[in-house]
């Protein structure tokens, strides 16, 4: 079975950093987009960012750039979500997930192209 596990989320402070994680069951992953998405209480699941099979092909959600970074590390079949400077408006449960498509050219951030989904970890941002 072809899983993504998600962790390193937790209660943090605002203005605090936090690194999430996520490491794919195959090593076929390495050909595929891997991205993060975020869903809120009450609200709909949101694209957060994607990095591409090579890395060469970053995306991200409207006004995450410069706070938000993606990295994927592909000997251990893993991409990473670095948030620094975090609001209460970043709490949400973050999920990971991979592109159907393998190889695709540049990454998309259209939440149906996405087929393989994490069980999510929920980041809480509170004074």
């Amino acid at each position: 079975q072809v899983l993504l596990v998600e962790s390193g989320g937790r209660s943090v402070q605002p203005g605090d950093s936090l690194r999430l994680s996520c490491v794919a069951s195959q090593r076929s992953f390495a050909s595929y987009a891997l991205g993060w998405f975020r869903q809120a209480p009450g609200k709909k699941r949101e694209f957060v960012a994607a990095i591409g099979w090579t890395g060469a092909s970053i995306k991200y959600g409207d006004g995450l750039e410069g706070r938000f970074n993606i990295s994927r590390d592909y000997a251990k079949i893993a991409v990473y979500l670095q948030m620094n400077s975090l609001t209460p408006e970043d709490t949400a449960v973050y999920y990971c997930a991979a592109d159907r498509r393998p190889q695709r050219m540049h990454v998309v951030n259209w939440i149906d192209e996405y087929d393989i989904w994490g069980q999510g970890t929920q980041v809480t941002v509170a004074s």
